[in-house]
């Protein structure tokens, strides 16, 4: 795998020579697949630091017959990069399970010494998050599919248990593109960003008391993820046609939020490849959604979010991402020919970034739209969604109704816990068109419209 011996990516912003002074004869950590045939992709699905390595898994877009060469890594504290095994498949899991003092990531488990165990029975699913167990977390895990399948594994034997088939249970219509998945507050909760086309409404999240499912949203979403403790919020992201969806289950009730997207070239289930929320320093959370990278705080403080600031925006594919030995470490999916759909693609390969985490304050400024509607009926008096103002530069909103003289109040949040203030009111007047720019300087944390008319609306916030 080491066939150049150059530098690329590691510590941004320092020089080459400085780089092998520290790590010398450092080979790119690049990954690749086979030349086919067939064609298909080599995304890093999943990084864990584990039993004093980096291990990462590699995929292709589904099972065997679309690529070979896909595998389990092993980077040392050199990073020098290893495939340990070859598993020619998709998947992007994770998740350390304490008890037993295992790592898993994709089809294997990884004992506190580093010796692996690959779960053969898992060799044609297509796995995408595994899940702590609700009743039996000292000696189970749960193991989430692409396709919607929900196992309970046995961490001792590796013995999978087939529990629900999402796709029946719910009755899902369109193709299933399952991804994250979270325990917490007595609950599991999985996220299917199958979205093929506009307005489709018919991928979702879903939430598991272990009993019955319940669908919280037919739209596209993408991660969940918390921690333990430190109230043990869950976060989803997701997204609709007007914006990023952000949710947060808090003491047992879910609060809906919205975020701007950075690029229009993340909307399709295919696009996505992860977009995750992870902890790369202690206690603290990045969060990855359509182009732009957030901080997020884990804690929810007066029973509300307050800690969401956009870091910077991008255009890179970042399926995972973690600390290592002091670097933050970025996954990537950078070549994908995709049985020959990109006939410039070439051979399936993809690359590690390692930096500081800092360094993502160096890429592109945050910019991004979206808002609470988009041709959306709307009652009088009913607020929109919260949508994130802070942390932006210069910002304006576009508002249309279906009817002339609709007006509007705009609300703001300003100490991000759910109080909000009387801003503006915008009145379309004849017209069924207003844009409001907001004076320099001026944010809020948080921001929402009020229609004073019942009408079909929308509202999109520019921030640039």
């Amino acid at each position: 795998m080491h066939t150049r011996r150059n530098f690329v990516g590691l510590l941004a912003g320092a020089s080459a020579a400085l780089a092998q002074s520290h790590f010398p004869g450092l080979p790119n950590i690049g990954v690749k697949a086979d030349t086919g045939p067939a064609r298909s992709e080599c995304g890093i699905g999943a990084l864990m630091p584990w039993a004093d390595a980096l291990w990462a898994v590699t995929y292709n877009s589904h099972t065997e017959s679309t690529g070979t060469g896909l595998g389990l890594y092993r980077i040392d504290e050199t990073l020098r990069a290893e495939r340990v095994h070859v598993s020619n498949g998709t998947h992007a899991n994770r998740l350390v399970h304490r008890e037993s003092n295992q790592c898993f990531i994709g089809p294997y488990a990884i004992d506190i010494r580093g010796n692996y165990r690959f779960i053969r029975d898992f060799k044609n699913q297509r796995l995408t998050a595994t899940m702590r167990h609700l009743t039996d977390p000292a000696n189970r895990v749960y193991m989430l599919t692409m396709e919607g399948l929900l196992f309970e594994v046995d961490v001792h034997s590796l013995k999978p248990r087939l529990l629900v088939d999402l796709v029946k249970n719910m009755k899902i219509a369109k193709r299933p593109h399952f991804k994250g998945g979270f325990t917490g507050q007595g609950r599991v909760v999985v996220a299917n960003n199958g979205f093929y086309q506009y307005g489709e409404n018919d991928a979702g999240l879903f939430e598991w008391d272990g009993k019955s499912w319940n669908r919280l949203s037919g739209k596209p979403h993408m991660e969940c993820a918390g921690r333990a403790d430190m109230g043990n919020v869950i976060f989803c992201t997701g997204w609709d046609e007007s914006s990023s969806l952000f949710w947060a289950l808090v003491n047992g009730r879910w609060q809906k939020y919205r975020l701007p997207r950075a690029s229009h070239a993340f909307m399709h289930a295919w696009q996505t490849e992860w977009m995750r929320i992870r902890e790369v320093e202690t206690e603290h959370f990045l969060m990855d959604m359509h182009g732009l990278f957030f901080e997020l705080q884990p804690i929810a403080f007066e029973n509300a979010i307050w800690g969401v600031k956009p870091i910077c925006q991008h255009l890179r594919i970042i399926p995972d991402y973690c600390a290592f030995r002091g670097l933050l470490a970025l996954a990537g999916n950078q070549a994908s020919p995709n049985a020959d759909n990109n006939p410039v693609g070439g051979q399936p390969q993809a690359g590690l970034w390692f930096g500081k985490t800092d360094d993502l304050w160096s890429w592109g400024k945050p910019a991004g739209w979206g808002g609470p509607w988009r041709r959306t009926p709307v009652k009088a008096g009913v607020a929109s969604e919260p949508f994130l103002m802070t942390g932006f530069d210069k910002k304006m909103v576009h508002l249309k109704a279906d009817r002339a003289g609709a007006a509007f109040d705009i609300e703001i949040d300003f100490l991000g816990n759910g109080e909000w203030e009387k801003y503006e009111t915008v009145n379309l007047g004849t017209r069924q068109y207003a844009r409001h720019i907001f004076p320099d300087g001026f944010s809020a944390h948080w921001v929402r419209i009020v229609p004073k008319t019942t009408c079909t609306a929308s509202a999109e916030f520019f921030y640039t």
